[in-house]
């Protein structure tokens, strides 16, 4: 996605060029008059030195990020399902999105971010733009290959920020598995309704029960009107090892290429 970005830019930038020289030829060709003519000399010659003095710079676009085994990130996706980010270098949020490897036990941050050069130039076409999103359809901390790796993980979501503000959390997060393979905590799911049978806590197996002090849906929507970054803090417990803190790193070696 990188490498179609600058290329695409790098092309922008040469057909201005030559559309900057084909204008110099024209006027030339215009205002050319016999060589006794003083003022159509002084015009040629103010023209050639406009063009001479125009340049175009390349635009440089943050690494697209993807999340490999054991990494935790963001999944997320816009109130109108159009801007996301799940873990892979095809979506809109890839820019510099913000993984942690979960190495143990610890405090960890992920985060996604619109306002970079690469999602502002996919969406509409400026590097330099300012679009925003608008609500939130769907959220939650994903660890790619959790559940296989780490059996008793739990995640504990601390504090979410939304551009920067700390939000209030409605209720507590429990950690449980879709598919036996990664882990999750959800963040706003509204396809839950219920407790899973395997949803957890650094205490133990919360049940399955109506939800009431624990929630798929931890957050108010109404906080997420209109957003640019939003950065998630967790703390994990339950891996059997001791973990470094990680916060807002790319996963090495999983940047999509060049």
């Amino acid at each position: 996605m990188t490498k179609t970005k600058k290329l695409l830019a790098a092309t922008f930038a040469a057909v201005m060029a030559l559309s900057v020289c084909t204008a110099c030829g024209d006027d030339s060709s215009k205002d050319s008059a016999p060589e006794s003519s003083a003022a159509s000399t002084t015009t040629t010659t103010t023209t050639a030195a406009t063009v001479t003095t125009t340049t175009t710079e390349p635009i440089e676009f943050e690494e697209a990020v993807e999340a490999g085994s054991g990494d935790a990130f963001l999944y997320i996706n816009d109130g109108q399902f159009y801007v996301s980010y799940d873990g892979t270098a095809e979506t809109l949020l890839t820019y510099d999105a913000g993984v942690a490897k979960i190495t143990g036990d610890g405090q960890y941050t992920v985060s996604v971010n619109v306002a970079t050069k690469g999602a502002q130039y996919d969406i509409g076409q400026d590097p330099n733009g300012v679009y925003k999103c608008g609500g939130v359809a769907f959220a939650a901390v994903k660890v790619n290959d959790g559940t296989t790796l780490y059996p008793e993980m739990c995640i504990e979501i601390t504090e979410i920020r939304v551009d920067g503000k700390a939000i209030e959390l409605k209720a507590k997060n429990y950690t449980s598995s879709d598919d036996g393979k990664e882990m999750r905590a959800n963040i706003y799911n509204s396809w839950v309704n219920s407790l899973p049978d395997d949803a957890h806590t650094a205490d133990g197996p919360v049940g399955t029960t109506e939800m009431t002090e624990y929630s798929s849906q931890i957050i108010d929507t109404a906080d997420f009107t209109s957003w640019s970054k939003i950065e998630v803090d967790f703390t994990v417990t339950g891996t059997g090892a001791e973990g470094g803190e990680s916060t807002d790193t790319p996963a090495e070696g999983d940047s999509a290429a060049e």
